[in-house]
């Protein structure tokens, strides 16, 4: 069928507002990393994003209903490597979580299995025929998506954990999940945190307090949040500019070029350059959106509400996060924050809208 698919009707647009993104995001990495260990960090990201994009193109030449066919074998195949990885993984700052590979590069397997989350509730969804999804039909699906949340969990990771359970929702939403079911499901989740809460790792708990108090620990761990909420405020309407923000120029905010990539761009680019950035987050959003409801099948539509759904929780997460509106988690921001994992796997998501698009011009 590739052969039928024709380079124009690419989503060209949401391509090059996807690449203004990693633009910035480069820019902004190397000035967050100049003089520090991580300072080769922003030609490295140059290099994952044209591996994502030839990524993106290999799985957009692969038609989609191909790959929801072999769903249950890339399931499988997802949990056993998320099980691998504490075999083989290498913990770093407590988390195992990626498995090293050659040039001493780490793969991160939870950021691919997102994709796998992704195809699977597209699938069993479009497999229902129904308009409406019943609660005995919701709980199968969960049951499936909760495996590989929970072995993410485990490892720990929280926030990429939780962008699971938000392809979930928005599809169990969007399949006409009854009012009645997402109200008593949202009452049995309030009910079950206090027993969740006890299974945090010790660092997630003092997160969530932190969230709540961060003055309580100023110099522990309250100190990401509050050097964020300071490096933010301190951009001003129009920013300090590049290279020249105090807070992290003068190393005060940890990890400026990962996590806290927002609250470095922030400082230096001001609210201006916030609400340009965020804007161009808005349109990729948008037209993610407009491509689903072009989609030729259900099965399309499912696929790209999903990946909508992932990028904007990403986006929403980190960025409440860096301003102290959510705890803090570790969830990056989309094709901003260094990291090849990441960029990848949301380079692929972007493949996949493509690869919906232009099914609706094959006959």
């Amino acid at each position: 069928m590739a052969r039928y698919l024709s380079r124009r009707d690419i989503d060209w647009p949401l391509l090059l507002i996807t690449l203004l993104i990693c633009a910035v995001g480069v820019l902004q990495i190397f000035s967050a990393t100049r003089d520090t260990i991580w300072q080769d960090a922003w030609w490295k990201q140059i290099l994952y994003v044209f591996l994502g994009l030839f990524l993106m193109w290999v799985i957009m030449v692969v038609d989609y209903h191909t790959l929801l066919h072999h769903v249950p074998l890339m399931y499988i195949l997802s949990v056993l490597a998320l099980a691998g990885t504490y075999a083989v993984g290498k913990t770093v700052f407590g988390s195992r979580r990626w498995i090293p590979l050659a040039g001493g590069f780490h793969l991160q397997v939870s950021e691919f299995v997102k994709l796998v989350i992704i195809l699977l509730v597209a699938r069993y969804l479009t497999e229902l025929k129904k308009d409406e999804l019943e609660i005995k039909e919701m709980l199968k699906l969960a049951g499936l998506v909760v495996i590989p949340t929970a072995l993410v969990l485990k490892q720990p990771d929280l926030g990429t954990s939780l962008t699971y359970l938000a392809v979930l929702v928005v599809g169990a939403f969007l399949a006409g999940l009854r009012w009645k079911y997402i109200a008593a499901i949202g009452i049995v989740t309030v009910l079950v945190l206090p027993i969740t809460y006890s299974f945090l790792k010790p660092y997630q708990k003092a997160r969530l307090v932190s969230f709540m108090d961060p003055e309580r620990d100023p110099q522990g761990t309250g100190y990401q949040l509050i050097q964020s909420q300071i490096a933010v405020g301190a951009g001003g309407m129009f920013g300090k500019g590049p290279l020249k923000g105090t807070q992290t120029q003068l190393r005060f905010l940890p990890v400026p070029h990962t996590d806290f990539i927002f609250s470095a761009f922030s400082e230096e680019h001001g609210f201006v350059g916030v609400i340009m950035v965020l804007s161009l987050f808005f349109i990729m959003i948008m037209r993610i959106v407009q491509n689903a409801q072009t989609a030729p099948d259900r099965a399309g539509m499912y696929i790209c509400m999903g990946v909508a759904a992932l990028l904007l929780f990403h986006m929403l997460v980190n960025v409440g996060m860096v301003v102290g509106r959510m705890p803090v988690t570790g969830i990056p921001l989309p094709f901003m924050s260094a990291g090849g994992s990441n960029l990848w796997s949301n380079f692929l998501a972007l493949g996949l809208v493509n690869n919906v698009r232009l099914r609706r011009f094959v006959n």
